[in-house]
């Protein structure tokens, strides 16, 4: 511990000892247990209480009957918690009785103080440290904290409550980690103390009748054996699972969710998902007792283990198919060729968890279509794999949705009146059946999901996020459609989708609703970056409206569709769809460019979304050389920067910063026509070559944007601009060893004394026009590398200092002179 941290200590314990005084907030007594931590990590905690015998005095003092802060008094048990987790110093608190007084009945725990969850929350943590070394096992078997642990996992506070069972994990773990190696065919009756204690505890609640302690031993073993895999835990699963395996005779089964959660714990366990210990067999006894809502989580979590008996992966498809089968049924459909749908049927369970509600309903089939859509992609799905009977699932279940469906049965019809007008339904098919696009399926099945697709995108009824959820299953049912070899256009099918879009495209651009133009105009940037280069989507979007509508749209009251307004105008105009509208100001028929409208919201949009997707829509067209910037490319840089370095949003500054770079890079590849991947260095140019090189850069101004950006008060923009400068130093390194005489000139010395004022604050006198020589030497002066270092500590570096951080919390309470504190 540094000496000033060792003078403040002191006073800081008598303030957090005095119940009298103001109590430091949360925040500064966590910083200061993490400095603890981090010191005591880093050396002898004996040592550090014998050196600061004011840490021991606070520790005892807080045991006093007194009026003391409950968050003081839960950071003095986890400060001794962290102390004694070295061996050394618990046997030097342990002589003093300290930590007895502390964890144990004599402390908090007959107290007042106890009933603050923050007080039981910091008692768990202190132990959890505390715990860490055969000592701490003989102290929590001796002292009750153990008994007190189990009461703790029923605690009313959700956190107080999983830190319990977490501490028991913990323990548990420990006592057992000495004998795990030495003793692997160990007995239980054989355990330590507190191994034996813990796993009587989860027996004794095993055998409750009460969810509540059958949950809670559930949840311990689910993290036991996430955690734990020595061989002792086969040896306590082989001891556990017939009382796990007896609560599937219970009516309903007791903790569903929570049981679920252990059996899939334990068969990801490496040692037991291997061994014969009866696991599989539980697990398919499991699928049949549960309901369905509660089977779905096992049956998806079982088809996605790596190994498992192929016999119980077909019983968990099939389980897990079975609301959709029913929905197949009860609308007259086939189930498929691939009988796995048709083996899932017959399960009256189901249909009865299906008409119960509509809740219970929504909630199953909702459940099934995420199960489902998670499973599709993963290398360890069931082959096969029934593509068809689920793309004709999910496309009833959004007809039935929309009242459109036909239903064979009484079934059929109270799903649809279950169903109707359900939105959490519609997202999740949609989702579903975009995800399904990645497979294939006869046409006439495609030809059908591209009817539903447009029935949604044309209904009024149709709300925002359902109509998003459609436009994008339908793009990527669009990019799934099979192409003709060494094509990469539209095939006819889809081409004939897109026709038909076109015109719901539009109506969706007029929207009065602010989020279904916005959808419509990221559908509309999906397709021109796929297709915008293929004569057939050409053709049609040129024939349409949707190029003007989108124009117009950049004119919106609202900022999120300015923006995507603008960035779908920079890829048409890229890809020579964009048709440049006759300006209202020149009704004759003089053209207003797209460049000189982006350079208007850029000047004048209040918001910042759309003037970002000005900047980023430049910098790509300065990357393609784009036909409006490449014409004069000087005067729209300067321009563009000029504008850019006024902005009062930081991410603006920055992507003209990115702008900057491409321009440089542009400007100095041409200087620069070695490969730089060469193996031979290239040779230096001449000075004269790289001043011509440099030339451009200095008339569009870019030095001086880039240098003002080095002193931006957002630290995200000076760190772009220093790692800009340090590229352009390295890359004209080479080259000006004859500008170096310029270094002392009058001229570099003013710059120099200009960008020290603007270090300071001072930014209001421009730099005027450099030249390359002046340019360079200020490259040279300026300490770009310390400058990167200061940027990457933070602009906080100082305040978190151990030092400032007891100076403000003694200076809160008044205990420091004015100015003493290092306040921020």
């Amino acid at each position: 511990m540094d000496p000033e941290c060792s003078q403040l200590l002191p006073a800081l314990c008598a303030v957090l000892a005095d119940p009298r005084q103001p109590v430091a907030d949360d925040t500064c007594l966590e910083k200061l247990l993490d400095w603890f931590k981090t010191i005591t990590k880093a050396g002898s905690s004996l040592l550090l209480l014998q050196e600061n015998p004011c840490l021991v005095e606070l520790l005892c003092h807080v045991l006093k009957p007194q009026d003391l802060s409950s968050r003081v008094l839960s950071f003095s048990l986890r400060l001794a918690g962290v102390f004694a987790a070295q061996e050394d110093c618990f046997q030097y608190l342990q002589q003093g009785e300290l930590l007895p007084r502390l964890f144990g009945e004599p402390g908090p725990l007959g107290g007042a103080a106890w009933t603050a969850p923050s007080v039981r929350s910091g008692w768990i943590q202190g132990l959890r440290s505390l715990a860490q070394h055969p000592s701490a096992l003989h102290f929590l078997a001796d002292c009750g904290a153990v008994d007190t642990i189990f009461s703790l996992q029923g605690d009313s506070s959700l956190f107080v409550a999983s830190a319990a069972g977490q501490l028991l994990v913990h323990i548990l773990g420990l006592s057992m980690q000495g004998l795990a190696e030495g003793h692997p065919s160990l007995q239980a009756g054989d355990w330590p103390v507190c191994a034996q204690k813990i796993v009587g505890h989860i027996e004794e609640s095993l055998h409750s009748t009460a969810v509540p302690q059958i949950t809670q031993a559930l949840n311990v073993l689910t993290t036991t054996f996430g955690h734990c895999h020595d061989p002792w835990t086969q040896v306590l699963w082989v001891r556990l699972s017939p009382l796990v395996g007896s609560l599937l005779e219970k009516d309903p089964v007791p903790a569903a969710h929570s049981l679920v959660d252990l059996l899939l714990s334990v068969a990801r366990s490496p040692g037991l998902s291997s061994s014969s210990c009866g696991l599989w067999e539980t697990l398919a006894q499991t699928l049949n007792h549960l309901s369905p809502t509660q089977a779905g989580p096992l049956a998806l979590g079982i088809l996605k283990l790596q190994d498992c008996p192929q016999v119980l992966r077909a019983q968990a498809f099939v389980i897990l198919l079975q609301p959709l089968a029913c929905v197949l049924k009860a609308t007259g459909q086939d189930p498929g060729p691939s009988g796995v749908l048709d083996s899932a049927t017959g399960d009256s369970l189901t249909v009865d968890v299906l008409l119960s509600s509509k809740a219970a309903c929504v909630g199953l089939l909702c459940r099934t279509l995420a199960h489902l859509e998670l499973l599709q992609p993963l290398p360890q799905r069931p082959c096969p794999w029934p593509q068809e009977p689920l793309l004709g699932a999910a496309v009833t279940l959004l007809q039935l949705c929309r009242g459109s469906a036909s239903p064979a049965s009484d079934v059929g019809r109270h799903l649809c009146a279950l169903l109707l007008g359900c939105v959490r339904v519609q997202r999740a098919a949609l989702d579903f059946l975009g995800t399904l696009s990645q497979g294939t399926g006869p046409q006439e099945l495609v030809t059908e999901v591209f009817a539903v697709l447009l029935e949604y995108l044309r209904s009024p009824d149709s709300s925002p996020t359902v109509l998003k959820k459609a436009f994008q299953a339908t793009f990527r049912w669009l990019l799934s459609s099979p192409k003709t070899p060494g094509c990469c256009d539209l095939e006819p099918h889809a081409l004939l989708v897109l026709r038909e879009l076109l015109p719901v495209l539009q109506k969706r651009l007029c929207s009065p609703c602010w989020e279904v133009r916005d959808s419509g105009l990221e559908f509309l940037t999906q397709m021109t970056r796929h297709w915008g280069g293929q004569a057939g989507f050409r053709h049609a979007l040129l024939a349409s409206e949707v190029p003007k509508l989108t124009e117009q749209l950049l004119r919106d009251p609202e900022s999120y569709v300015r923006a995507s307004a603008v960035t779908v105008m920079g890829q048409l105009s890229s890809q020579g769809l964009h048709v440049t509208p006759v300006s209202p100001e020149h009704p004759g028929g003089q053209q207003k460019s797209l460049l000189v409208e982006l350079l208007h919201i850029l000047s004048t949009d209040s918001e910042g979304f759309p003037r970002r997707a000005v900047m980023q829509v430049f910098t790509q067209w300065l990357r393609d050389h784009h036909a409006d910037v490449a014409g004069d490319t000087e005067q729209f840089m300067a321009r563009v920067l000029q504008v850019a370095s006024q902005d009062l949003d930081w991410e603006v500054r920055a992507q003209g910063l990115e702008l900057a770079l491409v321009f440089l890079e542009q400007t100095l590849g041409q200087f620069h026509s070695h490969c730089p991947y060469a193996v031979t260095p290239p040779v230096a140019a001449p000075a004269g070559s790289l001043a011509q090189a440099l030339q451009p850069l200095c008339r569009v101004r870019l030095f001086e944007f880039a240098f003002r950006a080095l002193f931006d008060c957002d630290r995200p923009v000076a760190q772009k601009s220093c790692d800009l400068l340090l590229f352009l130093r390295a890359k004209t390194a080479s080259s000006s060893g004859s500008l170096e005489e310029s270094r002392s000139g009058p001229d570099v010395a003013s710059v120099e004394a200009a960008l020290q004022r603007w270090q300071a604050g001072d930014q209001g006198q421009p730099l005027g026009d450099l030249e390359p020589e002046v340019v360079l030497a200020v490259l040279r002066s300026v300490d770009l590398e310390g400058l990167r270092g200061a940027l990457a500590e933070g602009s906080d570096h100082m305040e978190k200092s151990p030092q400032s951080l007891l100076q403000d919390m003694l200076a809160t309470v008044g205990v420091l002179g004015e100015n003493e504190a290092d306040c921020y």
